[in-house]
């Protein structure tokens, strides 16, 4: 070789070429053979054999490292004499090396040729004194687990077997039964690595344990097997006697002229290359069967599902955008926002027909009419119809179908659904598609990802059919009550709708367009009774409270049944249903009106919430305890971010105690008890903040809360004013309980946009940026006195004077 390179020992340790094993483990006193391919490891063999030089042989942690360094090679190796190599090509050598002793690895040098490695002999440690007593009955007992391990694999070579048996020798049997056993390498490393005798056997005896255990399994399920196959060839030895006693007697089934029909109905269909093949063979499975076999039922199911697939018919658009208001129009009120986005969606389908399928996705609280505009999108183009469920569905399979290597198997819901609407471009409902749950049988959610991604869509493929399938040309449409519990990668795919809750004016419109006529025809009652618009409004405001109109179309059949029982116990010809005649028919009202704080009074402060099924109020009271220790009482079911943003709130107001003449002192003599009303009810979120300091200042100042404010928004330490989230359906709740102002944060101004104009002229919003602003809207601050009150004192009247420490000089105290 070229290349001059020096092996020289120093203060102990040596220096020598080296070969990084792959899955193998070399023992000191074994001769080992292996083949040699990469370039390094050929050179350092050539090099020790024209060197008469040992080798270093270690393994590598992982098997397809190629070239790999010091942090990928075991730490303990075995140094080894080279008693033969012969060449099988230029780039394999055959390699015989025999064991000498084991050595650690302390450094790893790459020259140019051949890796070279600095190591020192590492002896395996003895034993003396009482642990030789315990070495010989772990020998005992392995050569037992030994005997156990033999009968399990009788084919083990013999030389080995009589070796084992007849060497009682613990140091040469730790060595010479892994190198000779049929065990991992990663097990083989284990007993390298450990440096006593004890410890290797120990090591050994579980090993050798743990691989009679599995080979027990192995010969189980070997057996198990067995008796199937003889079992299966016995039923195949039966059914061809069947089937030539059949023949002979005339009963047998044509299934040649059903593989005939089959093969045409194929041949007519447009189907690709590969899946016209793939039929074709299971058509010729068919052929070759006995009619009765059941495997010949399954692939009659097979053929019959995927020949009943729209591989070719479509329905023609109709993109009429006047035509389409129109329809949505008529079937819905309100929503103009809504039917503005999807008139904007087909005029866009219109002037550009090869655009890729956009995924809709309507999100709103229940009863709202997702289901049913998305019924009216289907009218307003003419396409099939059809809904699917997700609401629970948690089985990945429901979705993409089961294989048909499993009993009962059939396609999932979106190649049924195709198989429903007979099109190849229908429209497809997936209703409430935020209830998709997922367990062990994988996430049905996932499975979703590739039929809603229109890039990838053009070939969706079901576990049944498996075959492509062209889902391009469908028009998906999802609906959710909460876009929080949708996946963001499935959410990423879909155009987002937000359809908002319903005002009184809209639910009486609704009420008195569509679901009044729908239910006196339903009832018979069709010209036999009137509701008048007071009535419309009692059962709207009296007996039913939601974000939809589920509960008011119940509400309303309810009073035409017993309407309808008058009219058929009485012979009365018609009935005029009035306010006072609701309350007859319904009892007294359902509804009662929220807790909250109507009036100006001190320590109470009105919130807003979001919840799924929309907006909703949260009152925040207060109350100071004298004679206390300064501790801070928190309840109403709250959670920890509403806690944390009591705590800031109480921190804020100690800091700003002076402004609003409020003795800060005398915090630390007192307890404060914050309490959210309906305690049974979890809260949790920071837009509580506002409220929570707007309370706390009315408490410990003696100035009373507006009582038709209601305020949102997430708070500082430094009294800032944080934007929320949920602001149309916040809104939406302080206009349903009659707010006069709304104190939102200043960063929400623009989502102003996105609320109803009834609500917006009917409610002043005000825009604040910190707590200052908020509560110089939310407190009625006491006047200051007159100069001429100041002379003429009335007794009645509580006296006002300025507080000495306030902030700001309009700041006064009640004394």
């Amino acid at each position: 070789m070229s290349e001059r390179v020096t092996i020289k020992i120093d203060r102990g340790e040596l220096h020598l070429p080296t070969i990084a094993l792959r899955g193998l483990v070399v023992f000191p006193n074994n001769l080992v053979h292996f083949e040699v391919g990469r370039t390094k490891s050929i050179a350092a063999v050539e090099w020790a054999m024209q060197n008469n030089s040992n080798v270093f042989l270690v393994t590598q942690r992982d098997m397809n490292a190629d070239d790999p360094d010091q942090n990928a090679l075991y730490q303990y190796g075995v140094v080894a004499e080279v008693k033969q190599v012969l060449r099988v090509s230029e780039d394999l050598v055959k390699v015989l090396v025999e064991g000498k002793y084991r050595a650690r690895l302390l450094a790893l040098e790459a020259s140019e040729k051949f890796l070279v490695s600095s190591i020192r002999p590492a002896p395996v440690r003895g034993v003396k004194g009482e642990r030789t007593v315990e070495v010989e009955a772990i020998l005992r007992h392995l050569k037992g687990v030994f005997d156990e391990y033999l009968a399990l694999n009788p084919r083990l070579a013999k030389d080995v077997v009589f070796t084992v048996i007849s060497n009682d020798d613990p140091a040469f049997l730790s060595e010479y039964m892994p190198a000779n056993l049929l065990f991992r390498y990663e097990d083989k490393q284990a007993i390298m690595n450990e440096g006593t005798l004890a410890g290797r056997l120990e090591k050994l005896l579980l090993i050798l344990q743990r691989e009679c255990q599995i080979m027990n399994v192995e010969k189980e399920i070997q057996e198990k097997v067995s008796a199937a196959m003889d079992k299966n060839q016995r039923d195949y030895y039966l059914h061809e006697q069947m089937h030539v006693i059949s023949e002979e007697l005339g009963e047998g089934e044509d299934t040649h002229a059903e593989a005939d029909e089959y093969r045409r109905r194929i041949h007519a269909l447009p189907l690709s290359e590969d899946t016209a093949a793939k039929f074709l063979k299971e058509v010729d499975r068919l052929a070759r069967m006995q009619g009765s076999n059941q495997e010949a039922t399954v692939i009659r199911t097979y053929l019959d599902t995927c020949l009943e697939l729209p591989w070719e018919k479509t329905t023609e658009d109709n993109l009429d955008i006047n035509r389409a208001a129109q329809i949505l129009d008529r079937e819905h009120y309100g929503l103009k926002k809504v039917k503005d986005r999807i008139l904007e969606i087909l005029a866009v389908r219109k002037l550009s027909p090869d655009v890729k399928g956009q995924i809709i996705c309507l999100v709103g609280p229940p009863g709202v009419g997702k289901t049913s505009i998305a019924r009216s999108i289907a009218e307003c183009i003419g396409r099939e119809y059809v809904r699917l469920s997700l609401g629970g569905v948690r089985d990945e399979a429901e979705i993409r179908g089961h294989r048909r290597t499993y009993i009962g198997a059939m396609p999932g819901k979106i190649i049924n659904a195709m198989i429903t609407a007979k099109t190849k471009n229908p429209l497809i409902l997936l209703d409430e598609i935020d209830k998709l749950a997922n367990d062990f049988r994988g996430d049905p959610a996932a499975a979703l990802l590739e039929a809603l991604d229109p890039e990838q869509n053009n070939s969706f493929k079901d576990h049944f059919i498996d075959v492509p399938f062209d889902l391009s040309q469908v028009l998906f449409i999802t609906t959710a009550n909460d876009m929080g519990t949708v996946p963001a990668p499935l959410l990423d795919r879909m155009d987002v709708i937000e359809l908002p809750s319903y005002t009184r004016i809209e639910k009486y419109n609704i009420a008195r367009r569509h679901l009044l006529p729908k239910q006196l025809k339903n009832c018979g009652l069709t010209g036999k009774v009137t509701i008048s618009q007071n009535a419309l409004y009692t059962i709207i405001d009296g007996y039913t409270r939601e974000a939809g109109v589920r509960n008011l179309e119940r509400t309303i059949t309810e009073v035409l049944r017993k309407c309808a029982r008058r009219v058929a116990c009485e012979n009365t010809e018609k009935i005029s249903v009035n306010s006072a005649m609701v309350e007859q028919l319904l009892g007294p009202r359902r509804i009662k009106p929220d807790f909250l704080n109507r009036t100006d009074a001190i320590g109470i402060a009105n919130g807003l919430a979001w919840t799924s099924v929309g907006g909703t109020t949260l009152p925040i009271e207060v109350q100071l305890l004298e004679n206390g220790s300064g501790k801070i009482e928190l309840t109403g079911s709250l959670g920890d971010v509403m806690k944390e943003s009591a705590k800031l709130a109480v921190t804020w107001t100690r800091v700003h105690a002076a402004e609003y003449g409020i003795d800060a002192e005398k915090l630390k003599t007192c307890d404060l008890h914050i309490h959210a009303p309906e305690g049974a009810v979890p809260k949790d979120g920071p837009s509580a903040g506002v409220t929570l300091t707007t309370a706390l200042i009315s408490c410990l100042s003696g100035m009373p809360v507006r009582g038709d404010v209601a305020m949102t928004g997430e708070i500082t330490l430094h009294g800032n004013v944080l934007p929320i989230g949920g602001l149309k359906e916040k809104s939406m709740a302080a206009y349903r309980e009659g707010m006069k102002t709304v104190l939102i944060p200043k960063a929400n101004e623009s989502d102003l946009y996105e609320v109803d104009e009834e609500v917006k002229q009917a409610i002043r919003f005000v825009a604040v940026s910190n707590l200052s602003q908020v509560l110089n809207t939310a407190l009625i601050r006491p006047r200051k006195l007159s100069h001429t009150e100041k002379k003429k004192p009335d007794p009645k009247r509580v006296k006002m004077v300025p507080h000495s420490e306030a902030a700001s000089p309009s700041a006064t105290v009640c004394q």
